[in-house]
Parts: structure tokens; C-alpha cells; sequence
């Protein structure tokens, strides 16, 4: 979360981001009573990869091409 914030927003920022972000967090899990579940540290970059990839997909179709997408083994 601080690399994407930092390059918006600046490092100063971007570390009271994280700050607000983790008090989120430690509010909801209190209020709720549940443990916290780490998401990875690739989390942000798949949710990334695959708006690039519609986000391509679109643009192509848009063009006229019909487009077909497969995963390399």
C-alpha cells in the first residue's frame, strides 16, 4: 500500500495512509471479534494484472478484433 500511495501522493503521505489504513483494520477485527487473515504480499498485484488484462481486452475489442485469452504453461 505504500509504494502505490507514495507514487500518488508522496512518502509523507503515503506512511499516514498505511498508519489509517492499519487502524482500520485493527478496529474492524476488534468490533468484530475475528482473527486477521493476511491476503499475501501479491494480493494488490494480481488485482492489478487482471484489470490490465480487461482493461486490454477491451481496448482490442473496441478495435474490432476478436481476442482470446489463454495462460501459458
Amino acid at each position: 500500500m505504500y509504494r502505490r500511495t507514495a507514487a500518488r501522493k508522496g512518502r509523507k503521505r503515503a506512511a499516514i495512509s498505511v498508519a489509517h489504513t492499519m487502524l482500520r483494520i485493527a478496529y474492524y477485527l476488534l468490533t468484530r471479534e475475528e482473527m486477521y487473515v493476511d491476503l499475501g504480499e501479491d494480493y494488490f498485484d494480481k488485482q492489478k494484472q487482471q484489470s490490465i488484462v480487461k482493461y486490454a481486452v477491451r481496448r482490442l475489442e473496441n478495435l474490432g478484433y476478436s481476442v482470446t485469452i489463454a495462460e501459458v504453461s
